[in-house]
This record gives C-alpha cells, sequence and structure tokens, in this order.
C-alpha cells in the first residue's frame, strides 16, 4: 500500500508532540492527508506551508489507513509571495476551497493542473482572472458547472452579460434586463477562451463562482480564507478605474 506522486500542500495541522497531519492535493491520487513524522518541528515548517510543492511518497499497511507521507520540497510558492498580502491571500482561499469541496481520495486532475497554473501566474499582472477561471472549472469538476456559450432565454452568443443563479445559464443584456436586479454578472473575460478582466471584473467573477460554491456545493459560507479573498477585491475594486482588459493570458489552455 504505498504510491509516489507530486502534490501540492493544502493544509498541516500539529499531531501529538512532533508530528502532523498533511493534506495534500495530488495529482494522480486527488485530495490525500498522511502523517508526516517531524512535521512539527522547524525542520519541515516550511515545506508543510499550504500552497508548496512536494514529491509525496505515502505508505501505509492497508488502504483505509491514514499511512505517513515522506516528503521532498519541489517549489516553494508559499515563501515567494509572503511580501505581498493579495497574492498569499489568494494562494490561502485556493488551497482552503480545494480541501472543503474535493472529496477525499479521488483523482481531479483538471483541479489539480488548474490549481498549478494560478500557483505559476501569482507573479503575474492577471493572476486575479486565472483565480477565478480556476474555480469556474473546479465548479465543472464537482458537477456544477455553468453553461455560459448561449442566451438561456434566445438562445443566442452575443450581449451574454448575466448569469441565472437558478440554472446557472447565461442571459442576454436584452432579456435579463427586466430582471437584473435578481441575475449575477457576467464579466467578459470568462467568456471565449483568452483575456483578463480588470479589478471590477475579477469581482464580480468571484461574486458568480462564490454563489455556485455557497448555494450548491458548501450549503452555507465559503471558507474563510475566501471571504478575505472576496473582501481585499471587492474594496480594490471600489476604489479601481476601469482598465484596458489583458487580451493574452495563459490559463485558457490547461483550466
Amino acid at each position: 500500500m504505498d504510491w509516489t506522486d507530486d502534490g501540492i500542500v493544502l493544509s498541516a495541522r500539529k499531531h501529538g508532540e512532533a508530528a502532523a497531519i498533511v493534506s495534500l492535493l495530488t495529482r494522480s491520487h486527488g485530495r490525500h492527508a498522511g502523517l508526516v513524522r517531524g512535521g512539527a518541528g522547524r525542520k519541515l515548517r516550511g515545506i508543510l506551508q499550504p500552497g508548496n510543492l512536494v514529491h509525496a511518497h505515502w505508505r501505509a499497511r492497508l488502504p483505509e489507513h491514514l499511512g505517513t507521507f515522506t516528503l521532498e520540497p519541489v517549489h516553494a510558492y508559499a515563501a515567494e509571495i509572503l511580501d505581498t498580502p493579495l497574492q498569499l491571500a489568494a494562494l490561502s482561499s485556493a488551497c482552503a476551497v480545494a480541501e472543503t469541496t474535493l472529496p477525499e481520495r479521488e483523482p481531479h486532475r483538471p483541479v489539480y493542473d488548474g490549481l498549478k497554473v494560478v500557483l505559476d501566474a501569482l507573479d503575474v499582472d492577471w493572476w486575479p482572472s486565472i483565480y477565478v477561471k480556476w474555480e469556474l472549472g473546479l465548479l465543472q469538476e464537482l458537477g456544477f458547472g455553468l453553461d455560459l456559450d448561449r442566451c438561456a432565454a434566445t438562445g443566442r452568443d452575443d450581449n451574454l452579460v448575466y448569469v441565472s443563479p437558478k440554472s446557472g445559464r447565461a442571459v442576454s443584456g436584452e432579456a435579463g434586463a427586466p430582471y437584473r436586479k435578481v441575475l449575477l454578472p457576467l464579466p467578459d473575460f470568462l467568456l471565449g477562451s483568452g483575456g483578463a478582466g480588470d479589478t471590477r471584473q475579477v469581482a464580480d467573477g468571484l461574486k458568480l463562482t462564490g454563489f455556485f460554491l455557497e448555494h450548491h456545493v458548501y450549503h452555507g459560507p465559503p471558507p474563510p480564507a475566501r471571504e478575505r479573498l472576496m473582501g481585499r477585491i471587492a474594496a480594490a475594486a471600489r476604489t479601481s478605474p476601469p482598465q484596458k482588459p489583458h487580451t493574452e493570458s495563459p490559463w485558457h489552455a490547461t483550466c
């Protein structure tokens, strides 16, 4: 009962005097927990920061056992963004959302690959759009994908500016005008295969994905880490002037 895989640290909590129970999002084995001996010590503390990429070896006597991890560091994403609070909030949010939505020990490679894209992109200006796209892909992987290709009322694919909170389908400006107070905003950067939104559009994107996470996945409020990210982005949107959208971004090929 053992395997090796690459994984992203989602959380680590102290267990006993010196060990830690670590939750990883692995590429081939899904969200998986294991005991790390010495994980509470100074030597391994830096490796076990949420968001870090590790190479993991898991071993147990029986498949249903917790098992133990032996971890080797691959990339310390957390250490690279300690001085950038907004990126750090995004990393914490992504790890918290992945840990609290994905079923244990069930592979979800698109979610893993998409999260890796988010982590790799935290040093580029359009990373917030990539994060929103990752949450959209997470909803799809969990069976709550949104249909943003055509208007639910007219069947047309132009002027899509709303999303129905009931069906998760796009709605055009004309068809949705009488109901705009109850519809969710659909930012342009979520349509098509590329581009990135400004701060206000990103805030609308987080509002959109957050609604469906809250009502269809959590059936309650999302984790506090995501609430903090939403608060930071919303505050920035209130004070930011509209910006010209970025038209080239790397996320659409992998998310």
